[in-house]
């Protein structure tokens, strides 16, 4: 079994943990940091610590590199000295580090030795990644296969999944996606299919068939808690070309077409920057879409006194507006939105688990089991070449 993610509402300590975590949320900030510091010098090239970039700054600031799925995938991969991997992420992040640092040819390399890969607090899940359970997704291939040939469809999960449904899509020969790669991978299952079942997120699955040339009616969207065939009728699967799972960001659902038409009145001259898991309605009238990657890549190359309002999660938005103040940065939304299982992981957390990690009890190990990191590895292989 691959370690669950806790419930939010449920203490996040590992009964095996050295030091317990309670003293740790009474200290100052600067004592953490400089402990972190500590045990990250003293354990030199044999820790890494990743960073997604929605993590806090202050967070981020003690991580060895940062990036969003796709590049946090990539730099698990290949990495070759480190022994533990800490993850500043959540859990279907660190699932995917282990796959991938632990694959057969890195286990051959190290003689059998595995990286430990330690998730800071293991409530740090996704309301996404929870939207689909593989006994759901199990359910409906099942039930559409009465109705379509799945021989001739490709699942495709977003990386934001539990290992679980990854390695659904590696036994039906699927694959998995970002938001950076998504109509890349879609162009691969097509190769290889007639239609495409993607989940767990609706919008960046529908955003992406659209820009793609899909027609809107041919991607229903199946609903887990239907009563029959995911809501939809025998018709609408044999005309599809995308069946969508029901599932969302929410965090990105919150933006609205009304804050773009806000913003365009109040601010002449703006441009506005989202995330594709935004709805469609968003999305369609937003200036640019793209992956984490390529909203801080877009702000990184646009001249001095560019303005954008961006559709994204609030620590990112915060972080490019300090780090570029020579443009006139704005946050999409009046509602504050922020992933509030990212914002788990924080100092006490973090170094907690550095401390039980350098004085030999990790806590929150990430271990996928054999049968699952095989499937899923299969994946996000297809996934990784994927030019």
């Amino acid at each position: 079994m691959s370690t669950p993610a806790l419930p939010l509402s449920q203490s996040p300590v590992d009964p095996q943990a050295k030091h317990p975590l309670a003293p740790y949320k009474t200290l100052e900030t600067e004592e953490l940091q400089a402990r972190i510091e500590a045990v990250r010098k003293e354990l030199g090239d044999s820790l890494l610590i990743l960073g997604h970039h929605y993590q806090q700054d202050e967070v981020i600031a003690h991580t060895d590199l940062r990036g969003d799925s796709y590049q946090l995938s990539q730099m698990a991969a290949s990495s070759e000295s480190c022994r533990t991997i800490v993850f500043c992420g959540v859990h279907f992040m660190a699932e995917t580090a282990d796959i991938l640092a632990n694959r057969p040819e890195r286990l051959e390399q190290r003689e059998g030795q595995r990286v430990t890969v330690i998730l800071p607090d293991m409530a740090a899940g996704c309301s996404m990644a929870d939207m689909a359970a593989i006994a759901q997704v199990e359910a409906a291939w099942e039930d559409m296969s009465e109705v379509i040939d799945t021989e001739r469809v490709i699942p495709v999960t977003y990386i934001n999944s539990a290992a679980s449904l990854k390695a659904f899509c590696g036994r039906h020969g699927g694959i998995v996606c970002t938001s950076s790669n998504a109509a890349a991978v879609m162009e691969w299952a097509y190769e290889r299919g007639d239609r495409v079942f993607f989940f767990p997120d609706q919008h960046l699955g529908r955003n992406t068939g659209l820009a793609m040339g899909i027609d809107a009616e041919q991607m229903p969207v199946w609903d887990p808690y239907a009563l029959e065939l995911g809501g939809n009728t025998e018709s609408a699967l044999e005309h599809s070309r995308v069946i969508l799972w029901k599932g969302h960001c929410s965090v990105h659902q919150m933006f609205r077409p009304e804050h773009v038409e806000q913003f365009r009145k109040n601010h002449p001259g703006i441009k506005i920057l989202v995330h594709p898991e935004c709805p469609r309605e968003v999305n369609d009238i937003a200036d640019v879409s793209g992956s984490t990657g390529k909203i801080i890549r877009t702000v990184e190359s646009s001249p001095p006194g560019t303005k954008w309002a961006i559709g994204t999660e609030l620590h990112l938005v915060n972080r490019l507006k300090a780090e570029h103040p020579e443009q006139e940065i704005h946050f999409l939304s009046p509602v504050v939105c922020m992933c509030a299982t990212m914002y788990r992981i924080d100092l006490p957390h973090l170094c907690w688990s550095l401390e039980n990690l350098r004085d030999g009890q990790p806590v929150n190990v990430i271990e996928v089991s054999d049968e699952v990191s095989k499937w899923s590895l299969v994946a996000l292989e297809r996934m990784l070449a994927v030019k």
